[in-house]
């Protein structure tokens, strides 16, 4: 299964404080925490994410999912917002949508 987090308006200004290869990391280390506790193996294809800032999605795959694919995003969204705060100011509100491709 194909997935794309769709940036928001908001999230597309915060994430343009970061490269591509911070947004990687950032976003691997919390998916990577999360599969600890929701039964899904995530893989972010680093070729689909070569321009994370301008295509406005980060790109992942996912296999073997046995759990809610929205509660573990759902999740993922609230927390990485911690890390991404620390470069704005202010409120930080939903920072992706959820797109499954297939």
């Amino acid at each position: 299964m194909r997935v794309n987090l769709n940036f928001t308006n908001k999230g597309k200004v915060v994430i343009e404080n970061f490269n591509n290869e911070e947004l990687i990391e950032i976003f691997s280390r919390y998916i990577n925490t999360l599969t600890k506790k929701y039964a899904v193996d995530i893989k972010v294809p680093l070729e689909a994410n070569q321009n994370i800032v301008q295509d406005g999605s980060f790109k992942v795959i996912l296999s073997n999912v046995q759990c809610d694919v929205e509660t573990f995003f759902k999740e993922l969204g609230r927390d990485i917002k911690v890390p991404l705060k620390k470069r704005t100011d202010g409120k930080l509100e939903n920072v992706f949508k959820i797109q499954v491709i297939e």
